[in-house]
Formats: structure tokens, sequence, C-alpha cells
């Protein structure tokens, strides 16, 4: 299989780091993500305008590429500047929802989202569902012409940032069921929805959403009645893979800067990266990420593959980059010293943003569990 980037995703690729690298440094990161807002609206709009959010959307949807290969190059940039802007929520996880199920009035969203105009969430996770998508206590009760929503959504990221939101709320079955969830596209201005936001350990911002008796018409609901499982499940597999992305950008930091730490810190009048108990250390260190690497691949050239090794190779890499990642933030900190855990130092940001990769749609525990389950599944087929 042939694994080099075509010219347009070179030339994507490449847009986006020198942007990052020229507009994006860690003193402008550090003072907007500070900010209740969350997010630099210059910068969100700089973002949609040399293509990133074009380049996660398929050219049927208006965008520019939309594979996985598409997604692994702009969040491994992304994750390389530490960015907190809502790429991930918007364009990958609502978006694509409204993508693949959205009717034409409901698609004519995706213009706005890729041109940056509109900011769109993915409410879906709830307080006790234990990273479990068929956990939906949410419910969606025929009402008049439309339905009634009421319940409540958890970790929905930029939520507050938010102009729509596409919510899972479960219409029929029992609450751990896969049958019985459908999804819902409304702004963020509907009667009945509160919006309760807060900060991330990351710098990041994520809500929570209360739905007291949301009245929705009909046109609300995105796709079937009783059928969005399948669709929650495709949708969070690309958020995944973009996550996972991230987080190889962000070990190549820490890597970076520890190497050189390694070489410019001297204790006895000589380099510490010198002392062999630390050379040893930094080789595993390397190893592993790139045994990382070889996991995000993996899962980008499976990513529309069919259901089972679309989910055994993104579950893989999730749990890969768990461990991985915090492996990463641990030695890279220690390596560095006392120094590692300051907040000037980027080195601790970094591995902050990793430890909070791991715990974001699903932990590393829970995907290991996943795909000894998807793997009996294989097995029995």
């Amino acid at each position: 299989m042939n694994f080099d980037h075509t010219d347009e995703r070179r030339m994507l690729s490449d847009s986006v780091n020198r942007f990052i690298s020229e507009q994006y440094t860690f003193d402008v990161r550090n003072t907007h993500q500070r900010d209740k807002q969350g997010m630099n609206p210059a910068i969100w709009q700089q973002l949609a305008d040399i293509g990133v959010l074009a380049g996660l959307f398929r050219e049927e949807d208006g965008g520019l590429g939309g594979a996985g290969f598409d997604l692994a190059v702009v969040f491994e940039a992304l994750g390389r500047g530490l960015v907190v802007e809502p790429v991930l929520s918007s364009a990958v996880l609502a978006g694509e929802a409204i993508a693949v199920a959205g009717n034409e009035k409901q698609r004519a969203l995706l213009d706005d989202i890729i041109s940056g105009a509109v900011i769109a969430a993915f409410a879906h996770e709830e307080s006790q569902s234990n990273d479990a998508l068929p956990h939906v206590t949410s419910m969606a009760t025929p009402h008049a012409d439309g339905w009634l929503l009421h319940g409540a959504k958890a970790l929905v990221l930029h939520g507050e940032q938010a102009g729509w939101f596409v919510v899972s709320a479960r219409t029929s079955g029992e609450i751990d069921q896969e049958e019985g969830i459908s999804l819902f596209l409304f702004p963020a201005n509907t009667p009945g929805l509160s919006v309760q936001g807060y900060p991330l350990i990351d710098g990041g911002r994520a809500a929570e959403l209360r739905l007291d008796n949301v009245k929705l018409s009909q046109d609300a609901l995105l796709g079937k009645v009783d059928a969005a499982y399948p669709l929650i499940e495709k949708v969070t597999a690309r958020g995944i893979l973009a996550l996972c992305a991230e987080a190889l950008g962000a070990m190549e930091v820490a890597k970076a800067a520890t190497l050189d730490y390694l070489q410019t810190r001297k204790q006895f009048g000589v380099a510490i990266g010198q002392f062999q108990a630390l050379q040893h250390r930094m080789a595993d260190l390397l190893l592993e990420i790139e045994q990382a690497r070889s996991a995000v691949i993996n899962a980008a050239a499976a990513l529309d593959s069919d259901r089972l090794t679309r989910e055994c190779a993104i579950s893989a890499a999730k749990f890969s980059i768990g461990r991985i990642g915090a492996l990463v933030a641990e030695e890279s900190i220690q390596l560095h010293g006392g120094i590692g855990m300051t907040w000037e130092l980027p080195l601790s940001h970094y591995a902050k943003r990793l430890v909070m990769i791991d715990h974001q749609l699903g932990d590393e525990d829970y995907h290991l569990q996943r795909y000894i389950s998807l793997i009996k599944q294989v097995q029995d087929e």
C-alpha cells in the first residue's frame, strides 16, 4: 500500500504548519486560551481561509479532501501548535454528522461551517455514559408537528461558541441499546436549551447542556428516527483519528524539546545527553513515538473500510496513543528535571494536552477492552 501523500495533501500540510509556526506562537495561544471565549475569532477565520476546515470535508460536501490522511495531516499540524480553536467539534464531529445524514436544507449549513462563519458542536456524551456510545438517557418524544427534548449532555467541546448543535436523544428502546437513538440539529438560541461553559485543564473549553422541554420541528431530525447509532460510531471514529494525529504532533514537539534540552543542559561540565542512562531512555521514547505514528497511519488507512476493520484500527490507535502519550508526557518532564512542570515552559502544556487526549472519546482502558471485543467479532465471522 502506498502511504505517500498527494501533492494537494502535502500543500495543505505545509500551509497549516507554516501558519502555526509564523502566526500561532506559544504566547499567542496562551493569551487567548485564558480568555473565557477559549478561542481567537481572527485565528479561526484564518484557519478557514487557508483551507483547514475545507480539507476535512469531502468534495461532494463542499470540501477539498475528507479522507483519513487529510484528517491526519491537518491534526498533526494542529497538535504541534496546541491549537485550541474548535476544529474537532465543528468540522470533524458535527460537520460529518450533517454531511452524512442531513437533508438538503440541513446540508446548506455546511458552507458556513467550512467558511468559518458558523461553529457547530456535537453533543452526545453524558455524565454517566463512561465512554459507552449507546448510553443515551436524554429523551425525545413526539410533540405536535415535531419533537420535545429533555435531558443533559456533558463535555460538549466549545459549546459556548457554537451557533448550532447536533444532539443525540433516545426516541425508543432501553438506555444502553444501540437501536432507538436519533440525532437532532437545531440552533443555540432554541428556547429551553441552556449552556454552561467551563475551562479544561489543557487550555480548551467545554460546556454542559441542559435540555428543558426543547421544542423542535420535524425538520430538526437529522437522518432517520431510531437509526443514528451507526452514524454516531462513524463520526466518533473520525474524531478519534483526529485526536490520535493531534497527539502525534504534540509528541513530536515534546521529543524535539527534550532532545534539545539534553544537548544543552550541562552537569559536571558535559551535556547531560552524553549520560548513557538518559540516552537509553530517550531511545526508548523515540521508538514508542514511531509506534504511535504507525498506529495513526493504520487508522487513517482504515477509516473508509468496512465497520469492523475501521473500528479495530481506531480502537487500537486510541489505546496506543493513550499509553504512549502518557509515557512521552512523563519521560519528557522527568528528563527536563524540575523545570519541566513550570507554566512558562511549553512542554508542560503539551504534557497536559496529551493526558487530556487520552480521556477524550474513550480512554486507554476502554479502547483496549473494545478492541478485544471487536477482534472476537472478527474471528466469529
